[in-house]
């Protein structure tokens, strides 16, 4: 059970400030309009620390309770302004359209994508094949992922077949896009773990007891 002792309003309030902002494309100022017609009082600043705070702990719950991934990924990279510069949220989905797994990262290198690499398998195991863009950082990550573990995971290089990523990365952008650019890199990973999240429950990713609307889901994870 995530833990709201300390907190001047209800478990309830913060859930619901929590998941408005994570699932839909609104602003905290707009969020606050939104809580204050609900007769709750919140400043903006106030519901940024929650989901800072409590975003991640939800997301951290959600990953021992997700459906297993195809074996088929296709990997990409999209850019997220931090502090007015581009940084990197890598990611990848199955075939189907199931998404594996994200990391935000300063960089855009080898280096990053095997980081990425090592804990989407640490989580999902080991694809038999993932399908790339023409980046020669993806394809040296894979490679070194390759002769590290002794793995044989195929490398594709079909733009076409990773128009599904490409595709999903803007289901993403579109709800991130009111934040007008994040202050810091722990703020931008902590929200974009929340929207991450409540887009996974919508594609039915999470394991659960029959049938419950996203957001029942959601809140669910608290308990």
């Amino acid at each position: 059970m995530i833990d709201f002792k300390g907190s001047h309003f209800e478990r309830d309030v913060i859930l619901w400030g929590v998941r408005w902002y994570v699932a839909y494309p609104i602003s905290y100022r707009q969020l606050e309009e939104m809580m204050e017609e609900r007769g709750v009082e919140v400043d903006h600043s106030t519901l940024n620390r929650w989901v800072v705070k409590y975003a991640p702990e939800l997301e951290r719950r959600f990953r021992s309770r997700k459906r297993p991934v195809g074996s088929s990924w296709r990997l990409d990279e999209t850019y997220v302004k931090i502090k007015g510069s581009w940084r990197y949220l890598y990611r990848a989905v199955d075939k189907a359209g199931a998404t594996v797994d994200f990391l935000l990262t300063a960089k855009r290198d080898r280096k990053a994508a095997l980081r990425f690499l090592r804990r989407a398998i640490a989580q999902n195991g080991a694809p038999k094949k993932i399908t790339i863009d023409m980046s020669g950082a993806n394809t040296a990550a894979i490679e070194s992922y390759n002769a590290e573990y002794e793995a044989d995971i195929e490398i594709r290089r079909r733009k076409y077949l990773n128009n599904i990523i490409e595709q999903d990365h803007r289901a993403i952008k579109r709800v991130v896009r009111p934040a007008l650019g994040f202050k810091s890199f722990r703020s931008a990973a902590a929200t974009l773990a929340g929207v991450e999240l409540m887009h996974m429950i919508r594609k039915g990713q999470l394991q659960t007891t029959g049938e419950l609307r996203p957001a029942k889901q959601f809140y669910a994870l608290a308990a």
